[in-house]
């Protein structure tokens, strides 16, 4: 039996008072009251709030301030009754917040995406790809697409970058190398890890408002169709959930009401994007904070990273090693970070260890060339044995054959027919007829033959059912090797699902930072992501070592 927890016992006499109808409506003074009077303090003088978005706040005993911070789950605590009248307005639920879905940090790379949800994508992906160029332009994701590549095409790849809590993949993953055959250039990262940008909601908006002001009402309408399909398929996926669901909330109303964004995309696309935001319930508000406040989406990821680093005895420490990659030459960072993470990130200031990533301290593959950090993991890639044994190449060189080859030929070099091909369906198709009908063919027609509907055969062309010709095995075949553990921080990820969980939200912490601040997250990934990319990839089954 489980011992009685303080914090556990908050949270769930919070939760139950915030679920209440009438909370809304009490007072802000009531319900300030009502969360100070379940302050806990901790013996080391530490004050912990519940408050909005269902979080721990610990209080700043030097400024006063509330920092975003999750607490310290097997201390001893007492009733702090902390004063009402002095808690900020931010930290008080308001009701809807609470209902935000949490969903997964985890990177994707370890756990794979379902290979059901792959397939679903992959379907979809073959049936758009028989849009014309010339009624689809790429108006965003120029830079990623070559110039004959439909913007529908466009539309898969920017829901699903912009749905995932952290774009970190696996350099093998079936549902990034089914678009190597669109590719401008190879994607950034190596054979291990593709480290990819997470795309604003801003590039998704143009695609779509570019052809309303181009009086291409029907191409815009199925670009949004395409966004909402995508979306709909990601929901099956945690690390996916959370934001997908807020862009199908605020693409739906323009399928239901063709013309809804007509007059806001004659003005420009940021008046879309903000129309698009304005369509977002406070419930679903977390999920955007991305886009509406760059700045408390920050604090939300540091939360996330610490929540992952619990399995060791100082998760403030370990937390602090990962955020020594970020570049911060204005002094900024610590202003963000609670008194006790403060104080970690400053020990390591002092030692000269801190924005190691303003410097591309990491190797081509990604993994460190300077004297490792303290990271909780084991630093540095055996110079023999299995690893060894891969050749390596370039930050962004591709093989032209193998396991990891993304080709780089035109954008339907690889067509095909078969599972692929099949016309598009669900729930958000735009058919030719019923309620979102698209009269007419024509321009906006799908064929079966013409220019995109070139001969081929299998699920992926000639790179075979696993996309890029080797098999890999299910999630529960994969072997779990326990590595060394040690004391204090030094503690391992307990298993796999754990070490994703902290890459995930390591690079969700970087992605954040560089909107803060504008800094550029290496394409090559954090230096203090090479441990964790060590404790995931050996433990995979279908390298050739």
């Amino acid at each position: 039996m489980r011992s009685w927890n303080a914090f556990t016992a908050v949270e769930a006499t919070v939760r139950a008072m915030v679920a209440d109808p009438r909370w809304p409506g009490l007072p802000v003074p009531d319900r300030a009251q009502v969360i100070a009077a379940r302050a806990l303090v901790t013996p080391e003088g530490d004050r912990w709030l519940f408050g909005a978005y269902a979080r721990w706040y610990l209080h700043d005993p030097a400024d006063g301030r509330w920092h975003l911070s999750p607490p310290p789950r097997d201390a001893r605590t007492r009733d702090a009754r902390h004063p009402a009248a002095v808690l900020p307005v931010r930290v008080i639920p308001r009701g809807p917040d609470f209902a935000a879905e949490p969903g997964s940090t985890q990177a994707f790379v370890g756990p794979d995406v379902p290979a059901g949800l792959t397939d679903q994508i992959r379907r979809l992906l073959r049936a758009e790809e028989r849009r014309s160029e010339r009624d689809y332009p790429l108006s965003a994701f120029d830079a990623i697409f070559a110039r004959d590549v439909p913007s529908t095409v466009a539309a898969i790849w920017g829901t699903i970058m912009w749905c995932a809590y952290a774009p970190a993949f696996d350099g093998n993953e079936r549902l990034i190398t089914a678009f190597g055959e669109y590719l401008r250039r190879p994607l950034p990262g190596d054979e291990w890890v593709r480290w990819l940008p997470a795309p604003p909601l801003l590039d998704l908006v143009t695609l779509v408002s570019e052809r309303l002001r181009a009086g291409h009402s029907r191409a815009a309408l199925r670009l949004a169709a395409t966004m909402a399909d995508t979306a709909q398929i990601l929901l099956s996926d945690p690390r996916f959930r959370p934001r997908a669901l807020a862009l199908l909330t605020m693409v739906e109303p323009t399928l239901r009401q063709p013309h809804l964004d007509d007059r806001a995309a004659l003005r420009d696309d940021h008046a879309v994007r903000q129309a698009w935001l304005d369509r977002l319930p406070e419930r679903l508000g977390r999920a955007a904070l991305v886009e509406t406040d760059p700045e408390t989406h920050f604090r939300h990821t540091v939360y996330d990273l610490l929540e992952a680093l619990d399995f060791t005895t100082e998760p403030s420490r370990a937390a602090a090693a990962f955020l020594a990659d970020l570049s911060d030459s204005r002094g900024l960072l610590p202003g963000f970070l609670d008194h006790r993470l403060r104080r970690a990130y400053e020990e390591l200031a002092r030692a000269g260890l801190t924005s190691t990533s303003a410097a591309e301290t990491t190797q081509p593959e990604g993994f460190p060339t300077q004297a490792p950090l303290p990271y909780p993991w084991r630093a540095g890639p055996p110079e023999t044995g299995a690893y060894a044994a891969v050749p390596r190449t370039g930050a962004h060189a591709v093989p032209e054959t193998g396991a990891h080859a993304l080709p780089s030929m035109g954008a339907h070099a690889m067509p095909e027919t078969g599972a692929h091909a099949l016309p598009r369906t669900g729930a958000h198709a735009v058919p030719e007829t019923g309620a979102h009908a698209l009269p007419g063919t024509g321009a906006h027609a799908m064929p079966e033959t013409g220019a995109h509907a070139l001969p081929g055969t299998g699920t992926h062309g000639a790179q075979g059912a696993q996309g890029f010709g080797v098999p890999r095995a299910s999630e529960a075949e994969r072997p779990v090797r326990e590595g060394p553990r040690a004391s204090g921080s030094g503690v391992e990820p307990p298993d796999r699902a754990a070490a994703a969980a902290v890459l995930g939200a390591a690079y969700a912490v970087g992605l954040a930072w560089g909107r803060v601040t504008g800094a550029r997250v290496p394409e090559r990934g954090f230096a203090g992501a090479a441990a964790l990319v060590h404790r995931l990839i050996p433990e995979r089954d279908d390298l050739p070592f």
